[in-house]
């Protein structure tokens, strides 16, 4: 290849360009996140399921839901640095392993206590997963234009997974007990670690420094303290531990960051944030995640509890959103490449920001097909996001630090997805306990979820029953409601802010390549 113009380029600048081994070992590092995106959809489905069999508490059941993401957010740095020193592959493997076993755990867990443990060993399992795929993508596939197609392809399979989620776990919970999601990792975690060791190269840093124990400490106690006091406050109110819990995560918080600007081999490199570009695409990930949490869960529980749907029929009704999220994701990458991603994600998030307009407006009697709607706009909306988001993370930060950049950018997704279950799971609970109207004699559970209500009503009189059920919905759907103009507002800002702030030119896929190394997404100066 010749160079262009005054570029000074010669053969060996030219990074290799990926082989059919390459895409077979992407085909396998796809398997985690399509493993993970479909435990978050099937597990959704399946609150019902353990509301009914295990009767936890709305605190239980939310720990139940989220103790999985916040383990994740909290272990993502510490695995990605470790990742570094005992080996990519290896630690993928491990984690891998780990999560088999924590997810037959998982199935059979007979108490809500046993359950949240469960939860939280494939927390620490799953946060081994998705920086070893994301690094081991980025050393596989040197050439920017293949590893931009790679990444898209890595983002599209958990489309794929929220598609196949709630058709797979509704037939499941259709058919068997509720722990038979968490089985559907099992096979997957297996196929993993027999094509593992032969598709994928091992890779690690020679000169990484050593691994800091106590900053690991620092970022996992900081996180849990922050999110016991958002969901107590949602929960009760104002309160004096809650308001502790949260000074306490954040004065900690301050000495995790403080550690790292003083280390060597820090756990998160600070120094990533002072560009606009990285800032910016990861506030407005950690932001979009959050809704998006938030919105599956009580949409899901809407479509059972109150349009009385069966899991299998939920599954099915949630396909709209999961396919305009499929299309808009592969889609997303080809108009980049015309327009600037700026505008690409910001144009979906204002389709968003209507689906959840109509979320906020929709009632208990009005049937289902305004919330199917407005949901699949929410998840087609996100897609520009979640396609070119991380890209333009990863692609915002020096090559040298594109490991730190990757870690950082799943500990966003993955902390606004536990973040908007906690906080947007826990407003809606209020709004529900506060609209809900109880009969005498009828016990707390009623007054807690939607779910003890409509079990209390099958052992009351007919005519009881019926008003405590309408009660219960139409209080479970003013909280969705709520949630609905929480996300309208912060998809409307999330796309002002992306349009403003990030700069980065249209991206030229798909036209021939000048030099094969020019960056997919260039950061903003």
């Amino acid at each position: 290849m010749s160079p262009k113009g005054n570029t000074l380029s010669t053969i060996a600048d030219i990074p290799d360009k990926a082989g059919p081994k390459e895409w077979l070992g992407l085909a396998v590092l796809a398997l985690p996140t399509l493993l993970l995106s479909i435990d978050v959809s099937v597990l959704h489905l399946a609150v019902p399921h353990i509301s009914e069999a295990l009767n936890p508490s709305a605190s239980q059941m939310l720990w139940i839901i989220d103790i999985y993401g916040f383990l994740i957010a909290g272990f993502l740095v510490t695995m990605g640095t470790l990742g570094d020193r005992i080996g990519r592959r290896k630690l993928l493997l491990i984690g891998a392993a780990a999560f088999g076993l924590a997810s037959v755990a998982a199935a059979y867990a007979d108490d809500p206590a046993l359950l949240i443990a469960a939860r939280a060993l494939l927390g620490v399992a799953g946060a081994t997963l998705m920086p070893s795929t994301l690094a081991l993508i980025s050393n596989m596939f040197a050439d920017a234009r293949q590893r931009g197609m790679a990444i898209a392809i890595w983002v599209t399979m958990f489309s794929v997974g929220i598609a196949l989620g709630p058709v797979v776990g509704g037939a499941m919970l259709e058919y068997f007990w509720w722990g038979s999601v968490f089985l559907l990792g099992v096979p997957i975690m297996g196929l993993l670690l027999v094509a593992g060791p032969v598709l994928l190269p091992e890779y690690r840093d020679e000169n990484a420094g050593r691994l800091d124990l106590t900053s690991a400490l620092l970022s996992l106690v900081a996180i849990l303290p922050v999110i016991y006091g958002l969901k107590e406050l949602a929960k009760d109110g104002l309160a004096v531990l809650p308001l502790l819990a949260l000074l306490a995560g954040a004065a900690l918080a301050v000495v995790f960051v403080r550690r790292q600007r003083t280390l060597d081999s820090p756990l998160m490199d600070f120094r990533l944030f002072r560009n606009p570009t990285f800032r910016t695409a990861l506030v407005t990930l950690l932001l979009s995640m959050l809704v998006a949490g938030g919105t599956y869960l009580l949409v899901t529980q809407y479509l059972q509890l109150v349009g009385g749907l069966s899991p299998m029929t939920a599954g099915l009704y949630l396909l709209p959103a999961a396919f305009a999220l499929i299309v808009t994701s592969v889609v997303s990458p080809i108009a980049a490449s015309r327009f600037r991603p700026a505008h690409v994600v910001a144009a979906g998030l204002v389709v968003s920001a209507l689906g959840h307009v109509m979320l906020a407006t929709a009632d208990s009697t009005s049937g289902i097909a305004q919330v199917v709607t407005g949901f699949a706009f929410v998840y087609g909306g996100g897609g520009p996001l979640v396609a070119l988001g991380t890209d333009i993370v990863v692609g915002s930060a020096p090559p040298e630090q594109a490991g730190s950049a990757s870690a950082v950018s799943e500990t966003s997704t993955e902390l606004g997805m536990a973040l908007g279950v906690a906080t947007l799971g826990s407003l809606g609970a209020a709004v529900y306990r506060a609209g809900v109207e109880l009969p005498p004699g009828v016990g707390d559970g009623a007054g807690d979820t939607l779910a003890g209500a409509l079990d209390a009503a099958k052992s009351l009189p007919a005519e009881v029953a019926s008003a405590l059920a309408d009660s219960g919905r139409a209080a479970f759907t003013d909280g969705m409601n709520a949630v609905g103009a929480v996300g309208t507002l912060l998809a409307l800002g999330s796309a002002v802010m992306v349009a403003m702030v990030i700069k980065s030119p249209p991206t030229g896929v798909g036209e021939e390549p000048a030099t094969g190394d020019e960056p997919l997404v260039k950061a903003a100066e």
